[in-house]
């Protein structure tokens, strides 16, 4: 589907590739926006993986996540180094040749001087037979989209400017809403009283996230739902509770 609204509900999971996010060296900056990204557009991110520069752990995961959900989104390992190895994972879990693509071939020819296009820049060229190209804004090496597969770059302003260019293609559901309740207590004290406005209010997913400063403890209570008036509803009871504990 195209840009369409998708009458159940879209799901996705975001892949995160590199030895450098497992070990510390680079503090990845992508999952956050990506889930931000996604909750806007009307698809749930329901799963993040994080997985090292290895063919047969990329390939594994990919095919995992893409029989699991509607999209599959990953980041990192397309540059032009010999430890990217995104590409040719990505063609080995689709069984598919891994060749320089003309259609990437023309636009770093055109993007570097004449000469520049160097052996080591013709790497990110290389794209799974039968995928479509994902646009480059900012420095032109395409990603790609091969069944429900996107890949995009590892630095953060690419993957951002990919996610924007795949953003008009992809089927999404009905936009996930939500309201905060702040509750000058421990969540504890209002845990059971909780528990029975989610039993009320079954459409809704009521979340709790304490936070201390100077030795006090509050919590913030977030209600989401699809559905307007059953979030309302739960909100205003919890509102409720919230009152009446604090008295």
């Amino acid at each position: 589907m195209t840009g369409e609204k998708a009458d159940d509900v879209v799901t996705a999971a975001f892949l995160v590739i590199g030895d450098e996010i497992l070990s510390g060296r680079t503090k990845d900056k992508n999952i956050g926006f990506v889930a931000d990204y996604l909750t806007s557009l009307g698809i749930d991110l329901r799963e993040v993986r994080v997985v090292p520069d290895d063919r047969t752990e990329i390939a594994d995961a990919v095919n995992a996540l893409r029989a699991r959900y509607t999209y599959v989104f990953t980041s990192g390992g397309i540059g032009p180094t010999h430890d990217d190895i995104t590409a040719e994972s990505i063609a080995a879990a689709f069984g598919v040749p891994l060749n320089l693509d003309p259609r990437a071939v023309a636009l770093l020819e055109t993007h570097y001087a004449p000469g520049q296009f160097t052996p080591a820049r013709q790497r990110m060229a290389r794209i799974p037979e039968g995928a479509d190209l994902i646009e480059n804004k900012v420095s032109k090496a395409p990603g790609f989209r091969i069944g429900n597969v996107h890949v995009m770059a590892g630095v953060p302003a690419i993957m951002q400017a990919m996610m924007d260019a795949i953003a008009p293609t992809l089927a999404t559901g009905r936009i996930m809403l939500s309201e905060t309740v702040a509750a000058d207590m421990p969540e504890s004290r209002i845990a059971d009283r909780l528990s029975a406005i989610q039993d009320a209010h079954p459409e809704t997913l009521i979340g709790s996230y304490p936070s201390a400063s100077e030795g006090k403890f509050t919590t913030q209570i977030v209600i989401r739902s699809r559905n307007e008036a059953a979030l309302k509803a739960a909100a205003a009871d919890v509102a409720e509770a919230v009152a009446d504990i604090l008295g």
